[in-house]
């Protein structure tokens, strides 16, 4: 399912590019032997790397670029100036139909500036939501908006609750997911005026699966649901309490395993349990997070990620594209334009 895809890189983002970004590559290329890739960045720092792994480089194609947007460059400044840096061709190459999906590490405020603006939005969607996945106690499950949009009405959380099925259709391979608005109680009479008009909307809409309805902040790792809808602010802030949580644990984990001869006895013991658990967690398994609502496929990797997480990043974005993310996102958006509200409504502010 893969013959003739092709994917482009940002070759130049992340923490620990051009390195990373290649040998991600070449981890994915053996995932998916009938991929090509597209590089952007500095030829003169890509051939050499790339020259060194004979079997990616039958698979690949560098293109040149002059500049790179910097973690510092504000999006408006990166939309203004970028137009000839490895961000921008990347994307350019899929706005042309060059390239099925574009991958990158780099600055996440003007990776989506550039997408929405090359890429624009699937018609029936006011913005685009960040949406990633992480793992539960059920399996896993996919939250969004994540941080793109601060302050949201009803019609985007709608939004939000179709990209997520989609995402959780196409990129966890559920049939039939379960949506859940995230609140500060299950109570129906509960929450600010969008997330109950928001649900009233969801109640009515037609999507593969169903919706549970509101879900609090233990729900989420419970995984009481598959699609976790909510505003950006929201967002952004249970995915860093999840990351800083799962941080706090693994230090109290290895500060307890070091304080003694016999907790270090113990921890030789549970060596095998806890490798298990700290794959299963593991932050790279889980490293893509989609731009939800686009035109066009893009995902943006974790700046600080290694070539292992940047391959995942990778996997995301050939999961989206071989399951026709995009035209099943657009043939939900078409059968939802009946019902008023739905996908009509004043913009997030």
């Amino acid at each position: 399912m893969t013959a003739g895809l092709a994917i482009s890189l940002d070759a130049m983002g992340g923490d620990n590019a051009p390195d990373m970004v290649i040998r991600g590559a070449d981890i994915a290329r053996q995932r998916f032997p009938n991929v090509r890739f597209q590089f952007y960045g500095d030829q003169a720092r890509l051939k050499p790397i790339i020259d060194k792994l004979p079997a990616l480089a039958a698979v690949s194609s560098v293109h040149h670029a002059d500049t790179v947007v910097t973690m510092e460059d504000k999006p408006g400044q990166a939309l203004r100036a970028g137009r000839g840096s490895s961000m921008r061709l990347a994307i350019d190459a899929v706005q042309r139909g060059e390239a099925h999906a574009v991958v990158s590490a780099g600055n996440t405020g003007a990776l989506m500036a550039m997408a929405k603006f090359v890429l624009k939005t699937v018609p029936g969607i006011d913005r685009p939501a960040i949406a990633s996945f992480f793992p539960t106690m059920r399996s896993e499950s996919v939250m969004l908006d994540l941080g793109a949009n601060v302050q949201c009405d009803a019609s985007n959380l709608v939004q939000f609750a179709v990209m997520g099925n989609v995402f959780a259709r196409t990129v966890l391979g559920v049939r039939e997911p379960s949506i859940g608005l995230l609140n500060v109680g299950a109570e129906e009479m509960k929450g600010n005026e969008a997330v109950k008009e928001a649900a009233a909307i969801l109640r009515q809409v037609s999507l593969p699966g169903r919706f549970h309805g509101f879900i609090e902040g233990d729900d989420i790792a419970k995984g009481t649901v598959d699609v976790i809808v909510t505003d950006g602010f929201t967002g952004n802030v249970a995915l860093k309490t999840i990351e800083g949580t799962v941080k706090l644990y693994g230090h109290f984990l290895r500060q307890s395993f070091g304080s003694a001869i016999l907790a270090k006895l113990g921890y030789l013991l549970a060596r095998p349990a806890l490798n298990a658990l700290r794959a299963r967690v593991d932050p790279r398994r889980y490293n893509g997070a989609i731009f939800m609502g686009l035109s066009g496929i893009c995902v943006k990797s974790h700046g600080g990620t290694d070539a292992f997480g940047f391959a995942n990043a990778i996997g995301v974005a050939v999961d989206m594209v071989q399951n026709d993310a995009i035209e099943n996102m657009k043939r939900d958006f078409e059968q939802m334009m009946s019902i008023p509200g739905a996908v009509a409504g004043s913009a997030a502010i």
